[in-house]
């Protein structure tokens, strides 16, 4: 095989990250009913946090509390809490991607593998012992403990440390996430696939070495 390791992005990578069904969810544990109008205010907030958090604007906590904070003078719950609970309604709901599994049992012994992952401690860590994977990638780098996210180098750059910096031209990384993934992996010098399940548009800036649009097609080219 081309490469000796493969970092994952997590969410919408290798988990479905679904994230009105799990507002939907922690929102009925409190006793709200919560409508797609609401889920859209909330990405109206939601969005632009992720961006400045990807961009090193604002910290973990900032993008987790703020989001939250207009339900939490509305519910008088502390926004952490909310945050907490989303993120456990988030575990509760979780699934592998389509083809995660079997991608993940036909490398394993093959190449090593990792996840890069901009997403939250609580829920990954959650997630990958709910579905038996925790052993499975090493490294696992969660940007809310190393205090950057991609696309930034650094955090790459740390995986490799703890990778014992393997040749950067025997790494890949995986994800579904143009900026961060792809162009993250770019800016670290190493090859990328575009996990391009939704059939998105291309961006001419942005130029992966590989596109698939499912796991089970990134399976056969890896094994190819």
């Amino acid at each position: 095989m081309k490469y000796q390791w493969i970092l994952f992005d997590a969410d919408e990578t290798l988990f479905h990250f679904d994230a009105y069904q799990g507002l939907k969810l922690m929102f009925s544990r409190f006793n709200v009913e919560f409508s797609v109008q609401d889920f859209d205010y909330y990405q109206l907030v939601n969005q632009p946090l992720w961006v400045d958090y990807q961009n090193g604007k604002i910290s973990a906590s900032e993008l987790q509390n703020t989001r939250f904070e207009m339900w939490a003078e509305k519910l008088g719950v502390a926004a952490t809490r909310l945050n907490s609970e989303f993120l456990l309604a988030m575990a509760d709901i979780c699934s592998l991607l389509h083809g995660a599994r079997e991608l993940v049992d036909a490398l394993r012994g093959k190449v090593s593998m990792g996840i890069i992952t901009n997403g939250f401690t609580e829920l990954q860590t959650l997630r990958l012992e709910r579905t038996g994977l925790q052993n499975i990638f090493s490294p696992l780098i969660i940007s809310e403990q190393v205090g950057i996210a991609k696309p930034d180098v650094a955090i790459f750059e740390h995986a490799f440390s703890l990778m014992n910096h393997p040749p950067k031209e025997r790494i890949l990384m995986v994800g579904d996430n143009l900026h961060s993934d792809i162009q993250g992996g770019i800016n670290a010098g190493i090859d990328t696939c575009w996990l391009n399940t939704h059939g998105a548009a291309a961006d001419k800036n942005i130029a992966p070495r590989y596109q698939v649009s499912s796991l089970a097609e990134l399976k056969t080219l890896l094994l190819a």
